[in-house]
């Protein structure tokens, strides 16, 4: 019995032991378990708050954009889930305070209505050479000035000649011997009428018997004269021209038409017109025909008109203004018109922004397309767009800049990828910029793009001069309004190539400035300014917007000893980066006037 009960005690005391030990291992674990998998919930379903305008900020709490100043909207957690990894997400006050309209996209028959420049001229065909069949001395013109109308058979002058003196006497020589000799005679008289002498001019000679020594030259056509070509008492070979002549009953109406309009532009179409002499008056006519060559020297090839002008109101030389509302011929069926305002476009590169909806937003995502000929304010999309999508139309530049800064693909980096945006409130001041293209060329810009500069150098100036006086609060203060002022040019006063040029310098501009007032040292504002310097100068090298000689000036012991320029108006130093400690270092490099 003792041994049974001693038994008895030892397993029960195992048994306790084992649960004990089985507790402390697995029920531990499961507890682990169960609390890690609490925290991970927690984790997963935590907020992220971000900024519209500035996707690049998250925080786990709702507040103000560091940046803009802007409220943080949630950022759910399925909205990565929903959306393209490579579209940019904006909120509905985000598209409002940009700008962004968006429309969407269709099929339509393209029409362009072209506008024509032209000159009347005389139709070449009806343009004729009034010439004297008799060699001889012009004794006497009855027509003495340009513009003057004649009738045909209008006697237009008279001439002596010799020759035909000598022929009249054999003429007369010949008669006394016709009888014997007939075909002398004949041969006499053909040799006058091979001077175009009638056979009532022959007859009148010989009923007379005597030399007509002046003979008279008539009018083979009809029309104005439009060149005068002999003087009294000139002498003139057989054949030799007196008079242009033109019958303006028809005229050409030759407009000018520029290589990119080519293509819409076909023989048959209708062309109205007005001139500029006749205000209320309209006229119509249709292209007969379109020159196969461009003129070398001004670029444009010739659309002719023609005209019937029997008023006589139309004149060669009249400037006209015509219109044509054309279509491609190869265009059969609609095609995808697009506005010019929503694309962009850089070098060879066009794209849109296509809006996408979900439940938690508005997406924009970045698509390359294929540009067709120009309708007046709108493009052709060959490739790229299908009916039925939409497309921001406006506000297009604010979404790409949001989508540089997200690192997204945009105009300027297709291929997506972080951009430093020199966002640092302290240590190293990164790039703010990546450095602008060296554009060597000059590109002409419009007087309004001139005026529109000239406030962006002013407070340029006021920017650098702070910086030369070592103010920190004052440089920021400047930069900050030189920031407002670029923000309010007009992009649509640069057209053509300035057009692309100035949205280069603009976005490096606006990417250096756009966080100037988080900076806290003045070193970190002048590595700032260098880049703002870089793009001011070229930029200067390239519009020369200001009508004073303006200087551009180097240090070489700026930029860790590797140089640094900036723009002055003075020829005289004042060093913005290293203020009173250096202020003489640097020399004048170019002076832009």
């Amino acid at each position: 019995m003792k041994t049974n009960k001693k038994t008895i005690i030892i397993a029960a005391s195992a048994l306790v032991v084992g649960l004990l030990l089985g507790w402390l291992i697995f029920g531990r674990q499961s507890v682990n378990t169960e609390n890690e998998h609490q925290h991970a919930q927690a984790e997963v379903g935590e907020t992220i708050w971000t900024c519209s305008m500035h996707p690049q900020i998250r925080q786990n709490e709702p507040g103000n954009c560091p940046i803009c100043g802007m409220e943080l909207i949630p950022l759910g957690s399925g909205n990565e889930d929903e959306m393209d990894p490579m579209a940019v997400s904006m909120s509905p006050t985000a598209m409002q305070l940009a700008s962004v309209r968006t429309a969407q996209v269709g099929e339509i028959v393209p029409v362009k209505e072209i506008r024509l420049n032209g000159k009347i001229q005389e139709d070449e065909r009806l343009v004729y050479s009034q010439s004297s069949h008799i060699p001889g001395r012009i004794e006497k013109l009855e027509v003495n000035f340009t513009g003057e109308y004649i009738r045909k058979g209008q006697v237009i002058a008279y001439i002596y000649s010799p020759e035909l003196v000598t022929a009249q006497e054999e003429l007369f020589e010949a008669e006394k011997i016709k009888e014997t000799q007939p075909g002398l005679f004949e041969s006499a008289k053909e040799k006058l009428k091979n001077w175009k002498l009638t056979e009532q001019q022959i007859d009148r000679i010989l009923t007379k018997k005597q030399t007509q020594e002046n003979f008279a030259i008539t009018a083979d056509v009809a029309g104005y004269v439009i060149n005068k070509k002999v003087n009294l008492g000139d002498y003139l070979k057989r054949g030799e021209s007196i008079y242009e002549v033109a019958d303006l009953s028809k005229v050409w109406v030759l407009f000018d038409v520029y290589e990119s309009d080519l293509v819409w532009i076909n023989k048959g179409d209708e062309v109205s017109f007005t001139v500029q002499s006749l205000p209320g008056q309209k006229f119509d006519g249709k292209i007969t025909f379109l020159d196969p060559v461009i003129d070398p020297r001004t670029r444009v090839a010739k659309a002719r008109v023609e005209i019937r002008n029997k008023s006589k109101l139309l004149k060669p030389e009249m400037f006209v203004s015509g219109t044509l509302k054309a279509t491609l011929k190869s265009q059969t069926e609609g095609a995808i018109v697009v506005p010019k305002s929503a694309v962009m476009w850089t070098g060879k590169r066009s794209v849109v922004y296509i809006k996408t909806s979900s439940n938690k937003g508005v997406n924009f995502i970045m698509r390359e397309v294929t540009l067709g000929p120009a309708l007046g304010e709108s493009f052709i999309i060959e490739e790229g767009l299908r009916e039925g999508e939409e497309i921001a139309v406006n506000g297009t530049f604010s979404i790409d800049a949001a989508a540089q800064l997200a690192g997204k693909p945009s105009m300027m980096n297709p291929e997506g990828g972080v951009v430093m945006t020199g966002h640092n409130h302290g240590g190293d001041v990164p790039e703010a910029t990546k450095p602008v293209k060296k554009i060597l060329t000059s590109v002409q810009v419009s007087k309004k793009a001139k005026e529109a500069l000239r406030p962006l150098y002013v407070d340029y100036m006021t920017f650098k001069d702070h910086l030369v006086a070592d103010n920190l609060a004052e440089a920021k203060i400047a930069a900050s309004k030189m920031k407002m002022t670029l923000e309010k040019i007009n992009m649509a006063v640069f057209t053509g190539q300035s057009h692309n040029t100035w949205m280069d310098y603009s976005s490096n501009l606006k990417n250096a400035l756009q966080h100037i007032e988080h900076y806290k040292t003045i070193e970190e504002i002048r590595e700032v300014f260098k880049t703002i310097s870089n793009a001011m100068v070229e930029m200067t090298q390239v519009f020369k917007p200001l009508e004073k000689e303006i200087y551009v000036q180097h240090c070489p012991m700026a930029n860790s000893n590797k140089g640094a320029d900036w723009l002055s108006l003075d020829e005289e130093i004042q060093n913005p980066y290293f203020g009173e400690a250096m202020l003489k270092c640097g020399e004048v490099t170019q002076k832009i006037k």
